[in-house]
Protein backbone atom coordinates (compact mmCIF):
# COMPACT_ATOMS: atom_id res chain seq x y z
CA UNK A 1 0.00 0.00 0.00
CA UNK A 2 1.31 3.46 -0.88
CA UNK A 3 2.49 5.96 1.73
CA UNK A 4 -0.48 8.12 2.72
CA UNK A 5 1.84 11.13 2.82
CA UNK A 6 2.25 10.95 -0.97
CA UNK A 7 -1.51 10.59 -1.42
CA UNK A 8 -2.23 13.61 0.79
CA UNK A 9 0.37 15.74 -0.99
CA UNK A 10 -0.83 14.73 -4.44
CA UNK A 11 -4.45 15.54 -3.62
CA UNK A 12 -3.53 18.92 -2.14
CA UNK A 13 -4.37 18.32 1.51
CA UNK A 14 -1.06 19.24 3.12
CA UNK A 15 -0.49 22.89 4.01
CA UNK A 16 2.02 23.00 6.90
CA UNK A 17 3.98 20.37 8.86
CA UNK A 18 6.24 20.46 11.88
CA UNK A 19 8.74 17.80 10.74
CA UNK A 20 8.15 16.97 7.07
CA UNK A 21 11.00 14.50 6.48
CA UNK A 22 10.40 12.64 9.74
CA UNK A 23 6.65 12.49 9.22
CA UNK A 24 7.01 11.18 5.68
CA UNK A 25 9.16 8.28 6.91
CA UNK A 26 6.94 7.64 9.94
CA UNK A 27 3.71 7.48 7.91
CA UNK A 28 5.34 5.05 5.48
CA UNK A 29 6.64 2.49 7.96
CA UNK A 30 4.48 2.65 11.12
CA UNK A 31 0.83 2.67 12.09
CA UNK A 32 0.33 6.12 13.58
CA UNK A 33 -2.39 7.14 16.02
CA UNK A 34 -3.52 10.68 15.19
CA UNK A 35 -6.37 12.99 16.12
CA UNK A 36 -8.52 15.80 14.81
CA UNK A 37 -10.64 17.94 17.11
CA UNK A 38 -14.25 18.98 16.50
CA UNK A 39 -15.99 21.56 18.68
CA UNK A 40 -19.72 20.75 19.10
CA UNK A 41 -20.93 24.30 18.42
CA UNK A 42 -23.92 22.95 16.44
CA UNK A 43 -25.88 19.70 16.27
CA UNK A 44 -24.47 18.90 12.84
CA UNK A 45 -21.15 18.99 11.05
CA UNK A 46 -20.98 21.32 8.03
CA UNK A 47 -18.98 21.38 4.82
CA UNK A 48 -16.01 22.90 6.66
CA UNK A 49 -15.74 19.62 8.59
CA UNK A 50 -16.15 17.54 5.42
CA UNK A 51 -12.53 18.02 4.42
CA UNK A 52 -11.33 17.01 7.91
CA UNK A 53 -13.36 13.82 7.71
CA UNK A 54 -11.85 13.04 4.29
CA UNK A 55 -8.39 13.72 5.76
CA UNK A 56 -9.11 11.17 8.50
CA UNK A 57 -10.56 8.65 6.06
CA UNK A 58 -7.48 8.66 3.81
CA UNK A 59 -5.28 8.16 6.87
CA UNK A 60 -7.41 5.24 8.13
CA UNK A 61 -7.49 3.59 4.70
CA UNK A 62 -3.68 3.49 4.84
CA UNK A 63 -3.61 1.71 8.18
CA UNK A 64 -3.43 4.61 10.65
CA UNK A 65 -5.74 4.96 13.67
CA UNK A 66 -7.91 8.08 13.97
CA UNK A 67 -9.08 9.66 17.19
CA UNK A 68 -12.05 11.95 16.68
CA UNK A 69 -11.86 14.33 19.62
CA UNK A 70 -15.15 16.01 20.47
CA UNK A 71 -14.51 19.27 22.29
CA UNK A 72 -17.22 19.00 24.91
CA UNK A 73 -14.95 20.83 27.36
CA UNK A 74 -13.30 23.42 25.12
CA UNK A 75 -16.69 24.27 23.60
CA UNK A 76 -17.52 25.93 26.90
CA UNK A 77 -14.70 28.41 26.22
CA UNK A 78 -14.74 28.87 22.44
CA UNK A 79 -11.91 28.86 19.93
CA UNK A 80 -10.90 32.42 18.94
CA UNK A 81 -9.18 31.19 15.75
CA UNK A 82 -10.51 32.89 12.65
CA UNK A 83 -12.98 35.00 14.61
CA UNK A 84 -13.35 38.69 15.40
CA UNK A 85 -16.01 38.15 18.06
CA UNK A 86 -16.48 35.96 21.10
CA UNK A 87 -18.42 32.72 20.65
CA UNK A 88 -21.78 32.42 22.36
CA UNK A 89 -21.63 30.48 25.62
CA UNK A 90 -23.47 27.14 25.54
CA UNK A 91 -25.17 25.22 28.32
CA UNK A 92 -24.23 21.66 29.30
CA UNK A 93 -27.52 20.42 27.85
CA UNK A 94 -26.90 22.01 24.43
CA UNK A 95 -23.35 20.66 24.30
CA UNK A 96 -24.52 17.14 25.23
CA UNK A 97 -27.17 17.22 22.49
CA UNK A 98 -24.67 18.44 19.89
CA UNK A 99 -22.08 15.82 20.86
CA UNK A 100 -24.62 13.01 20.46
CA UNK A 101 -25.68 14.29 17.02
CA UNK A 102 -22.11 14.67 15.77
CA UNK A 103 -21.20 11.17 16.94
CA UNK A 104 -23.91 9.71 14.73
CA UNK A 105 -22.61 11.60 11.71
CA UNK A 106 -18.98 10.64 12.25
CA UNK A 107 -19.81 6.95 12.42
CA UNK A 108 -20.90 7.17 8.76
CA UNK A 109 -17.39 8.28 7.74
CA UNK A 110 -15.00 6.44 10.02
CA UNK A 111 -14.83 2.75 10.96
CA UNK A 112 -14.90 2.65 14.75
CA UNK A 113 -15.22 -1.15 15.00
CA UNK A 114 -12.65 -3.27 16.84
CA UNK A 115 -10.62 -0.28 18.02
CA UNK A 116 -9.85 0.88 14.46
CA UNK A 117 -10.78 4.41 15.53
CA UNK A 118 -11.64 6.14 18.80
CA UNK A 119 -14.25 8.73 19.65
CA UNK A 120 -13.44 10.67 22.82
CA UNK A 121 -14.69 13.81 24.55
CA UNK A 122 -12.23 16.20 26.18
CA UNK A 123 -14.84 17.07 28.80
CA UNK A 124 -13.84 13.75 30.40
CA UNK A 125 -10.53 15.24 31.54
CA UNK A 126 -11.05 19.00 31.36
CA UNK A 127 -14.16 19.20 33.54
CA UNK A 128 -12.39 17.71 36.55
CA UNK A 129 -9.26 19.87 36.46
CA UNK A 130 -8.12 21.82 39.50
CA UNK A 131 -7.44 25.30 38.13
CA UNK A 132 -4.47 26.07 40.39
CA UNK A 133 -2.82 22.75 39.60
CA UNK A 134 -3.49 23.19 35.87
CA UNK A 135 -2.03 26.70 35.69
CA UNK A 136 1.01 25.68 37.73
CA UNK A 137 1.63 22.47 35.79
CA UNK A 138 0.55 23.40 32.23
CA UNK A 139 0.32 27.20 32.17
CA UNK A 140 3.95 27.50 33.28
CA UNK A 141 5.00 25.87 29.98
CA UNK A 142 3.47 28.63 27.82
CA UNK A 143 5.04 31.97 26.87
CA UNK A 144 2.54 34.83 26.89
CA UNK A 145 4.67 36.78 24.40
CA UNK A 146 4.62 33.87 21.99
CA UNK A 147 0.88 33.34 22.44
CA UNK A 148 0.14 36.99 21.69
CA UNK A 149 2.08 36.70 18.42
CA UNK A 150 -0.26 33.92 17.22
CA UNK A 151 -2.56 35.04 14.41
CA UNK A 152 -5.66 33.68 16.14
CA UNK A 153 -5.08 36.02 19.10
CA UNK A 154 -3.79 39.01 17.15
CA UNK A 155 -6.95 39.38 15.06
CA UNK A 156 -9.18 39.21 18.15
CA UNK A 157 -7.14 41.85 19.97
CA UNK A 158 -7.18 44.19 16.97
CA UNK A 159 -10.95 43.92 16.57
CA UNK A 160 -12.06 44.55 20.11
CA UNK A 161 -10.22 42.57 22.70
CA UNK A 162 -9.46 39.01 23.72
CA UNK A 163 -11.10 37.70 26.87
CA UNK A 164 -9.04 35.79 29.42
CA UNK A 165 -11.53 32.95 28.96
CA UNK A 166 -10.54 32.59 25.30
CA UNK A 167 -6.87 33.04 26.17
CA UNK A 168 -7.07 29.67 27.94
CA UNK A 169 -8.15 27.87 24.75
CA UNK A 170 -4.60 27.32 23.49
CA UNK A 171 -3.55 25.84 26.83
CA UNK A 172 -6.46 23.42 26.81
CA UNK A 173 -5.95 22.32 23.22
CA UNK A 174 -2.27 21.73 23.93
CA UNK A 175 -3.27 19.77 27.03
CA UNK A 176 -5.63 17.64 24.91
CA UNK A 177 -2.70 16.49 22.78
CA UNK A 178 -0.68 15.68 25.91
CA UNK A 179 -3.53 13.61 27.40
CA UNK A 180 -4.15 11.73 24.12
CA UNK A 181 -0.44 11.03 23.82
CA UNK A 182 -0.29 9.61 27.34
CA UNK A 183 -3.54 7.63 27.21
CA UNK A 184 -3.61 6.35 23.63
CA UNK A 185 -0.10 6.80 22.22
CA UNK A 186 -1.35 9.55 19.91
CA UNK A 187 1.67 11.17 18.25
CA UNK A 188 0.14 13.34 15.56
CA UNK A 189 -2.47 16.09 15.37
CA UNK A 190 -4.17 17.02 12.10
CA UNK A 191 -6.43 19.99 11.53
CA UNK A 192 -7.32 23.03 9.48
CA UNK A 193 -4.60 25.54 8.76
CA UNK A 194 -6.30 28.09 11.03
CA UNK A 195 -5.35 25.79 13.94
CA UNK A 196 -1.58 25.93 13.31
CA UNK A 197 -0.68 27.95 16.42
CA UNK A 198 -2.77 25.73 18.70
CA UNK A 199 -1.27 22.58 17.18
CA UNK A 200 2.30 23.77 17.64
CA UNK A 201 1.46 24.49 21.28
CA UNK A 202 0.54 20.83 21.77
CA UNK A 203 3.72 19.58 20.12
CA UNK A 204 5.81 21.87 22.34
CA UNK A 205 3.94 20.83 25.48
CA UNK A 206 4.59 17.11 24.86
CA UNK A 207 8.27 17.84 24.34
CA UNK A 208 8.58 19.97 27.49
CA UNK A 209 6.54 17.76 29.82
CA UNK A 210 7.40 14.23 28.69
CA UNK A 211 10.44 14.72 26.43
CA UNK A 212 8.59 12.98 23.58
CA UNK A 213 8.22 13.92 19.94
CA UNK A 214 4.80 14.97 18.70
CA UNK A 215 3.90 16.00 15.17
CA UNK A 216 1.39 18.35 13.56
CA UNK A 217 0.10 18.68 10.00
CA UNK A 218 -2.46 21.17 8.78
CA UNK A 219 -4.87 20.78 5.91
CA UNK A 220 -5.65 23.26 3.18
CA UNK A 221 -8.89 25.12 3.86
CA UNK A 222 -11.64 24.71 1.29
CA UNK A 223 -11.80 28.07 -0.47
CA UNK A 224 -13.15 29.47 -3.72
CA UNK A 225 -11.14 31.20 -6.43
CA UNK A 226 -11.43 34.48 -4.50
CA UNK A 227 -9.91 32.98 -1.35
CA UNK A 228 -13.17 32.86 0.62
CA UNK A 229 -14.30 29.77 2.50
CA UNK A 230 -16.73 27.55 0.59
CA UNK A 231 -19.97 26.28 2.05
CA UNK A 232 -22.24 29.31 2.30
CA UNK A 233 -25.64 29.23 0.59
CA UNK A 234 -28.58 31.60 0.44
CA UNK A 235 -29.90 29.77 3.50
CA UNK A 236 -26.62 29.89 5.42
CA UNK A 237 -24.15 27.06 6.12
CA UNK A 238 -24.06 23.91 3.97
CA UNK A 239 -24.81 21.24 6.59
CA UNK A 240 -24.10 17.52 6.40
CA UNK A 241 -27.36 16.72 8.20
CA UNK A 242 -30.12 16.06 5.66
CA UNK A 243 -32.66 17.70 7.97
CA UNK A 244 -30.74 20.99 7.73
CA UNK A 245 -29.58 20.78 4.10
CA UNK A 246 -31.47 18.30 1.92
CA UNK A 247 -29.52 15.93 -0.37
CA UNK A 248 -30.97 17.81 -3.36
CA UNK A 249 -29.83 21.21 -2.01
CA UNK A 250 -26.45 19.68 -1.21
CA UNK A 251 -26.15 18.29 -4.74
CA UNK A 252 -27.20 21.59 -6.31
CA UNK A 253 -24.60 23.56 -4.35
CA UNK A 254 -21.76 21.62 -5.97
CA UNK A 255 -23.46 21.44 -9.36
CA UNK A 256 -23.73 25.24 -9.36
CA UNK A 257 -20.14 26.07 -8.42
CA UNK A 258 -18.35 28.63 -10.60
CA UNK A 259 -16.09 26.97 -13.19
CA UNK A 260 -12.90 28.13 -11.45
CA UNK A 261 -13.89 26.46 -8.16
CA UNK A 262 -14.37 22.86 -9.32
CA UNK A 263 -10.81 21.46 -9.22
CA UNK A 264 -10.10 21.75 -5.48
CA UNK A 265 -13.20 19.94 -4.16
CA UNK A 266 -12.77 17.22 -6.80
CA UNK A 267 -9.36 16.44 -5.26
CA UNK A 268 -10.21 17.02 -1.60
CA UNK A 269 -13.81 15.84 -1.26
CA UNK A 270 -13.99 12.77 -3.51
CA UNK A 271 -12.14 9.46 -3.73
CA UNK A 272 -11.81 9.69 -7.52
CA UNK A 273 -8.34 8.71 -8.81
CA UNK A 274 -6.18 11.77 -9.34
CA UNK A 275 -5.82 11.03 -13.07
CA UNK A 276 -9.60 11.41 -13.35
CA UNK A 277 -9.57 14.51 -11.13
CA UNK A 278 -6.98 16.12 -13.39
CA UNK A 279 -8.94 15.18 -16.53
CA UNK A 280 -12.15 16.67 -15.21
CA UNK A 281 -10.42 19.77 -13.87
CA UNK A 282 -8.89 20.47 -17.28
CA UNK A 283 -12.25 20.59 -19.07
CA UNK A 284 -13.28 23.99 -20.41
CA UNK A 285 -16.37 25.73 -21.73
CA UNK A 286 -19.47 23.56 -21.79
CA UNK A 287 -17.30 20.56 -20.90
CA UNK A 288 -16.80 21.81 -17.34
CA UNK A 289 -20.46 20.92 -16.69
CA UNK A 290 -19.45 17.25 -16.83
CA UNK A 291 -16.98 17.90 -14.02
CA UNK A 292 -19.62 19.68 -11.94
CA UNK A 293 -22.08 16.82 -12.34
CA UNK A 294 -19.47 14.26 -11.33
CA UNK A 295 -18.42 16.37 -8.33
CA UNK A 296 -22.01 16.91 -7.17
CA UNK A 297 -22.83 13.21 -7.44
CA UNK A 298 -19.65 11.99 -5.72
CA UNK A 299 -19.83 14.33 -2.71
CA UNK A 300 -23.57 13.71 -2.24
CA UNK A 301 -22.94 9.96 -2.37
CA UNK A 302 -20.30 10.22 0.36
CA UNK A 303 -22.48 12.31 2.67
CA UNK A 304 -25.98 10.96 1.99
CA UNK A 305 -25.44 7.60 0.31
CA UNK A 306 -25.76 6.36 -3.26
CA UNK A 307 -29.57 6.19 -3.31
CA UNK A 308 -30.01 9.82 -2.22
CA UNK A 309 -27.27 10.95 -4.60
CA UNK A 310 -29.03 9.24 -7.50
CA UNK A 311 -32.35 10.83 -6.51
CA UNK A 312 -30.77 14.29 -6.36
CA UNK A 313 -29.10 13.78 -9.73
CA UNK A 314 -32.33 12.65 -11.37
CA UNK A 315 -34.30 15.54 -9.85
CA UNK A 316 -31.76 18.06 -11.16
CA UNK A 317 -31.74 16.50 -14.62
CA UNK A 318 -35.53 16.39 -14.76
CA UNK A 319 -35.78 20.04 -13.78
CA UNK A 320 -33.09 21.52 -15.97
CA UNK A 321 -32.12 19.02 -18.67
CA UNK A 322 -34.84 16.52 -19.57
CA UNK A 323 -37.76 18.76 -20.37
CA UNK A 324 -38.93 19.59 -16.86
CA UNK A 325 -38.44 23.15 -18.05
CA UNK A 326 -38.36 24.05 -21.72
CA UNK A 327 -35.62 26.67 -21.57
CA UNK A 328 -36.50 27.93 -25.02
CA UNK A 329 -39.85 29.11 -23.68
CA UNK A 330 -38.59 30.64 -20.42
CA UNK A 331 -38.64 34.48 -20.49
CA UNK A 332 -35.03 35.68 -20.39
CA UNK A 333 -33.56 39.02 -19.33
CA UNK A 334 -30.03 40.03 -20.23
CA UNK A 335 -27.91 41.99 -17.75
CA UNK A 336 -24.30 43.08 -17.42
CA UNK A 337 -21.87 42.19 -14.62
CA UNK A 338 -22.80 45.48 -12.96
CA UNK A 339 -25.67 43.61 -11.27
CA UNK A 340 -23.18 41.85 -8.96
CA UNK A 341 -23.79 43.21 -5.47
CA UNK A 342 -27.29 44.48 -6.27
CA UNK A 343 -30.26 43.20 -4.27
CA UNK A 344 -32.11 40.35 -5.98
CA UNK A 345 -35.56 41.84 -5.34
CA UNK A 346 -34.37 45.29 -6.51
CA UNK A 347 -33.14 43.75 -9.76
CA UNK A 348 -36.39 41.85 -10.29
CA UNK A 349 -38.34 45.10 -9.91
CA UNK A 350 -36.02 46.82 -12.42
CA UNK A 351 -36.56 43.98 -14.89
CA UNK A 352 -40.36 44.07 -14.37
CA UNK A 353 -40.32 40.55 -12.93
CA UNK A 354 -41.99 42.02 -9.85
CA UNK A 355 -44.27 45.04 -9.66
CA UNK A 356 -42.99 46.28 -6.30
CA UNK A 357 -40.50 45.43 -3.58
CA UNK A 358 -43.46 44.79 -1.27
CA UNK A 359 -44.60 42.04 -3.61
CA UNK A 360 -41.09 40.55 -3.41
CA UNK A 361 -41.14 40.71 0.39
CA UNK A 362 -44.46 38.84 0.53
CA UNK A 363 -43.18 36.24 -1.92
CA UNK A 364 -40.10 35.58 0.23
CA UNK A 365 -42.15 35.42 3.44
CA UNK A 366 -44.45 32.85 1.81
CA UNK A 367 -41.49 30.70 0.62
CA UNK A 368 -42.54 31.43 -2.93
CA UNK A 369 -39.24 32.66 -4.40
CA UNK A 370 -36.47 30.29 -5.52
CA UNK A 371 -33.11 30.66 -7.26
CA UNK A 372 -31.88 27.59 -9.13
CA UNK A 373 -34.61 25.67 -7.27
CA UNK A 374 -33.37 26.75 -3.83
CA UNK A 375 -35.83 28.63 -1.65
CA UNK A 376 -34.82 32.18 -0.74
CA UNK A 377 -35.34 33.18 2.88
CA UNK A 378 -33.49 36.51 2.85
CA UNK A 379 -35.39 39.41 1.33
CA UNK A 380 -32.14 41.43 1.17
CA UNK A 381 -30.17 38.70 -0.68
CA UNK A 382 -27.58 40.23 -3.02
CA UNK A 383 -26.60 39.00 -6.46
CA UNK A 384 -23.22 37.20 -6.45
CA UNK A 385 -21.19 35.45 -9.14
CA UNK A 386 -21.92 32.11 -7.44
CA UNK A 387 -25.64 32.45 -8.19
CA UNK A 388 -25.00 32.28 -11.94
CA UNK A 389 -24.96 28.71 -13.27
CA UNK A 390 -23.48 28.58 -16.76
CA UNK A 391 -23.94 32.34 -16.93
CA UNK A 392 -27.61 32.32 -15.93
CA UNK A 393 -29.86 32.49 -12.88
CA UNK A 394 -33.13 30.54 -12.94
CA UNK A 395 -35.80 32.32 -10.88
CA UNK A 396 -39.03 30.64 -9.86
CA UNK A 397 -42.01 32.54 -8.45
CA UNK A 398 -44.69 30.38 -6.93
CA UNK A 399 -45.11 26.93 -8.50
CA UNK A 400 -44.89 27.56 -12.23
CA UNK A 401 -43.58 31.03 -13.10
CA UNK A 402 -39.99 30.89 -14.35
CA UNK A 403 -37.60 33.61 -15.51
CA UNK A 404 -33.95 33.54 -16.46
CA UNK A 405 -31.41 36.28 -15.92
CA UNK A 406 -28.42 35.96 -18.21
CA UNK A 407 -25.13 37.90 -18.17
CA UNK A 408 -24.32 39.27 -21.60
Amino acid sequence: MSNVFEVLKDRGYVKQMTHEDEMKVLLGKEKVTFYIGFDPTADSLHVGHFIAMMFMSHMQQHGHRPIALIGGGTAQIGDPSGRTDMRQMMTDEIIAHNVASIKNQMEKFIDFSDGKALLVNNADWLRGLNYIDFIRDIGSQFSVNRMLSAECFKSRMEEGGLSFLEFNYMLMQGYDFLVLNRKFGCTMQLGGDDQWSNMIAGVDLIRKKDRKQGYAMTCTLLTNSEGKKMGKTAKGALWLDSAKTSPYEFYQYWRNLPDADVAQPLALLTFLPMDEVRRLSALEGAGINEAKKVLAYEVTKIIHGEIEAQKAKQAAETLFEQGGIDLSNVPTSEVTEDVIGKGLVDLMVELDLLKTKSEGRRLVQQNGLSINDEKIADFALEITKELFVDGAIMIKQGKKKYNRIVIK
